[in-house]
């Protein structure tokens, strides 16, 4: 098989993700290929995405016409769509997740946009998320927005590994790194396993000049405490919220590999 650039790109240390999803993409092979032949090991996913994808074609008339038989909300009609291809990407991506130890293999799925500035809500949406498609590899998206920074803590507190997404300046993203450790440090003050909770954050490369689509933090496990990373940005470098090297800020460091969507703008490594 011939090497191609994304795998070029994967060899330095990228996750190549896609940033789109539809049933066709699972149900004609063409995820299955791309994860082969494109180097791809992560699928994002959002609302408008969905909606463009359930409005052509008729790969999703059945299930519609079943779930219409319960319940005519239109939001949940929604739902029940995008979970079941959320919940099939992982399954297709399980293998990927498991061979790399949990550092790849995720797909997002994000909470309503409509509920960016209810912190609440958000929390309570992003725990329904995880319920229903209660798969190992799905990060739920939340907008680090001011309400968003409670949600993100809350959710991390809880267990659930979080897609933080619309970061546009290093001071939001510190302040993301900020709520990620306190989730965690709930979350072990609470017996949980933070070993099982990493989270991405995605940062628009516009935002700080530099071509590093988003930085990957792991579980404690899996990071270097004192390492900045080559391929992070700026403030992802070494531990960007500033503390003091200790055992439960070891998250701070990025894990080996950063995130780079193959879908969007093409990213290259900075060293």
């Amino acid at each position: 098989m011939a090497t191609s650039r994304l795998h070029q790109l994967s060899e330095q240390g990228q996750s190549v993700w896609i940033d789109f999803l539809s049933r066709p993409l699972l149900r004609d092979g063409d995820l299955e290929r791309m994860l082969r032949d494109d180097a791809v090991v992560g699928v994002t996913s959002n609302p408008t995405i969905f909606q463009k994808a359930i409005s052509q074609g008729d790969a999703y008339d059945e299930q519609i016409r079943e779930v219409l038989e319960r319940s005519e909300d239109a939001k949940e009609v929604f739902l029940e769509l995008a979970v079941r291809d959320v919940q099939d990407a992982c399954d297709l991506l399980g293998d990927t997740h498991e061979r790399t130890g949990g550092v790849d293999g995720f797909v997002s799925i994000e909470v309503d946009p409509h509920l960016a500035y209810d912190r609440d809500a958000t929390i309570a949406e992003a725990r329904r998320l995880s319920e229903l498609v209660d798969r190992p590899n799905v990060y739920v998206k939340i907008p680090a927005t001011e309400p968003g920074l409670g949600a993100i803590e809350e959710t991390i507190a809880a267990g659930i590994p979080v897609n933080v997404t619309l970061i546009f300046g290093l001071g939001r993203y510190r302040a993301v790194a900020e709520a990620y450790l306190r989730g965690l440090e709930r979350l072990v003050e609470s017996g949980g396993d933070a070993a099982k909770v990493p989270s991405v954050a995605s940062f628009s490369t516009s935002s700080a000049g530099t071509t590093t689509c988003a930085a990957a933090w792991p579980s404690p496990t899996r990071a270097s405490p004192t390492r900045p990373s080559r391929r992070s940005s700026p403030a992802s470098a070494g531990r960007p919220c500033g503390r003091p090297a200790r055992d439960r800020s070891a998250a701070c460091g990025p894990r080996r590999r950063s995130r780079t969507s193959a879908t969007a703008t093409r990213c290259t490594s900075r060293s």
